[in-house]
């Protein structure tokens, strides 16, 4: 018999897809997987060094459950240098990437019948974190025509007595949105005076557009500084993705909690992968804006081209590297005998007509859209988008 608590925890909607996808291309299909939350650059050469002359040291041992000093400190001044925030070494945390380092935060934090505010569009583990934490899901959807962000005016309406943390992640997986400074402040005055925690999720943090700059929830002030748990990592800045490899930032109670539970849980991140961490955060770079830039010059060329698609509307990303289009106005279309009747029946669509594989708005709290991930190839997603024309085009022409 297992568990109350693993029953209660589902899967996402959206495996249908990726399990179709595999079986196509276990079958030879030349399928063009665009559903990827992960750079497709191979980590930058002087990171890998680091960790081969960390293995070659014999750097393979037990660290410090919360990080080995010297990262912690590189961490702190990161945050100091590039965010303007004050964080001494015990105040940090290294984990096993940024989702463990949420998972702690909501463990730490949330009690039985406490309410998490966020919005949809979410990140997909949201809602499960929490529901493990025995706590509840207070959701604010959003949409195009307020850029996926959450209104002062809707999160006010959001609070309830019960309200024990605010997530915002910024920029989002998976819309692309980012929160000025401006807009950080205003919703930063409607928990100023609350007993209201803050997830400030910042794993996108470097890979932003349109020559924005990015602003920390944490820098709001100094009372919401100490209520705020900043997470971040290398896994996407850095495409470091498999190193697994994050950090939380917040006041030393937090992390303390935090500390307790991944003593109990994983023990520390990997050594080798520390070490790798250190260079990436200390060493050169230039790859940083090398994939910035690339990403940048995806999101446009992709932009572009699918919102010259008829009935295909899109929000154009300011950050990440996602898009989220409103594909609202083909449901209900049918082709073949098929009928698309949601989002994951669109995306089923675009896997059996376009042989593209994308992800289904439904498994991120938003029917009605679908996500596609430029973290591939400039050439792969002509081929792609050449494709998705000419699927649509089957139900633009019915």
């Amino acid at each position: 018999m297992l568990s109350k608590r693993i029953n209660n925890i589902s899967y996402s909607p959206t495996m249908k897809i990726a399990n179709e996808a595999k079986q196509l291309i276990e079958k030879g299909e030349n399928i063009i997987d665009l559903t990827v939350g992960e750079p497709d650059f191979p980590t930058p050469e002087n990171i890998k060094q680091a960790a081969i002359k960390a293995i070659e040291n014999n750097f393979t041992k037990y660290t410090n459950n919360v990080g080995i000093v010297e990262l912690r400190k590189a961490i702190a001044h990161k945050l100091k240098v590039e965010n303007k925030l004050e964080y001494s070494t015990d105040e940090i945390i290294v984990s096993s990437g940024a989702k463990q380092s949420i998972f702690l935060a909501i463990q730490s934090i949330v009690d039985d019948g406490d309410e998490v505010i966020f919005s949809s569009p979410y990140y997909v583990s949201y809602p499960e974190m929490i529901n493990i934490a025995g706590g509840k899901s207070v959701i604010i959807p959003t949409d195009e025509s307020t850029e996926f962000k959450i209104t002062p005016e809707k999160l006010n309406k959001a609070i309830t007595s019960k309200t024990k943390l605010l997530i915002i992640c910024n920029p989002s997986n998976p819309t692309g949105t980012v929160y000025t400074k401006e807009e950080i402040l205003n919703l930063a005055k409607e928990i100023e005076n609350k007993n209201i925690f803050i997830l400030s999720d910042e794993i996108y943090e470097k890979i932003i557009f349109d020559n924005l700059e990015y602003f920390s929830f944490a820098c709001s002030s100094k009372s919401l500084k100490e209520k705020t748990i900043t997470i971040n990592g290398c896994s996407k800045s850095y495409s470091m993705t498999g190193w697994r490899l994050g950090y939380a930032a917040a006041n030393k109670d937090i992390i303390n909690a935090m500390a307790k539970y991944q003593s109990h849980n994983t023990g520390n991140a990997s050594s080798i992968s520390q070490a790798a961490a250190l260079e990436a955060l200390t060493g050169n770079q230039n790859s940083v804006v090398l994939f910035k830039n690339e990403f940048e010059k995806r999101r446009n060329f992709l932009f572009d081209e699918l919102t010259s698609i008829e009935g295909l509307v899109c929000y154009k990303p300011k950050g990440a590297f996602y898009i989220f289009p409103n594909i609202k106005n083909f449901i209900g279309k049918v082709y073949n005998n098929f009928e698309i009747k949601n989002s994951i029946d669109f995306s089923t669509f675009l896997l059996r007509e376009g042989k593209v594989a994308t992800v289904p708005g439904i498994g991120f709290g938003a029917e009605g859209y679908i996500r596609i991930s430029y973290s591939t190839s400039i050439d792969k997603l002509k081929i792609a988008v050449m494709r998705i024309k000419e699927a649509l085009s089957k139900l633009n022409n019915l």
